[in-house]
């Protein structure tokens, strides 16, 4: 019988990374679920969880993606685990919400701070299950970008700026480990249960979901399962692509100009 194949998610804990990992438990594959701190442990409990009741034997691990020795011991785990890694979708993101015309307030500080979770963070990771997935034959990774990354918009200059480097860094990973890996990235608008729901208060929420409803052509923002469900078929049955940004932001960038 043919071992079930293996993916890891970081940030799987909450958003767009779990539901992911409900996706891929869905679809037979066995998961390393990353989560970053105490208080998402227990979210990322119930991902597992809900995860196992679909069939999937899950590994938890706490990971910090500024970290290599993080990022190594998460890969290593899954091995040691499952022996095998087949996929890795990057879910782990950070931002905060700071006007662009607001210099003052992005300091060079918070610039690091944002590039070194979102983009070497990314490839910290990515890094580390390198071989892993050269060995798998038909590696996968899947990168969250954001459309902010291609417009230049978002919660901050600095977040804009690192999904732009996220997009930059998926075509020259792509490029650099085929063909035993391919990697793309999902490039969303506003994602309903994302990153933004967790710096945000509700009403300040509320206020951002209207906003991005009304300024996209289809009148609608994303949900977690969404994303995911792309996520799912860009490592299962898109054999022929890689180096593709796609952008799911229900027309956002049509109104950018």
């Amino acid at each position: 019988m043919q071992a079930k194949r293996v993916c890891l998610i970081t940030g799987a804990a909450t958003g767009i990374g779990a539901a992911c990992a409900r996706e891929f438990a869905a679809h037979g594959w066995q998961l390393g679920l990353s989560y970053l701190d105490d208080t998402t442990h227990v979210h990322v409990l119930d991902v597992a969880a809900s995860c196992e009741a679909l069939g999937a034997s899950t590994l938890v691990q706490r990971l910090d993606v500024t970290s290599e020795a993080s990022c190594q011991a998460f890969s290593q785990a899954a091995l040691q685990r499952f022996g095998r890694i087949d996929a890795l979708v990057n879910c782990a993101g950070t931002t905060r919400f700071i006007a662009h015309t607001d210099l003052d307030a992005l300091t060079p500080e918070e610039f690091h701070r944002t590039y070194d979770v979102n983009t070497v963070g990314l490839y910290r990771m990515t890094r580390a299950c390198v071989p892993a997935l050269k060995a798998s034959g038909h590696g996968s990774v899947v990168n969250i970008s954001s459309i902010g990354g291609a417009i230049g918009r978002g919660s901050s200059m600095a977040y804009a700026a690192s999904k732009g480097a996220v997009n930059t860094l998926t075509l020259a990973l792509a490029r650099a480990l085929a063909p035993q890996i391919r990697v793309n990235a999902i490039a969303p608008g506003f994602v309903e249960g994302g990153l933004p729901s967790r710096v945000l208060d509700a009403v300040r929420h509320a206020e951002v979901v209207q906003t991005q409803t009304a300024a996209s052509v289809l009148q609608r923002v994303s949900q977690p399962e969404e994303v995911a469900a792309l996520a799912c078929f860009l490592t299962e049955r898109a054999p022929g692509m890689t180096g593709e940004i796609i952008q799911m932001d229900n027309g956002l960038h049509l109104n950018a100009g």
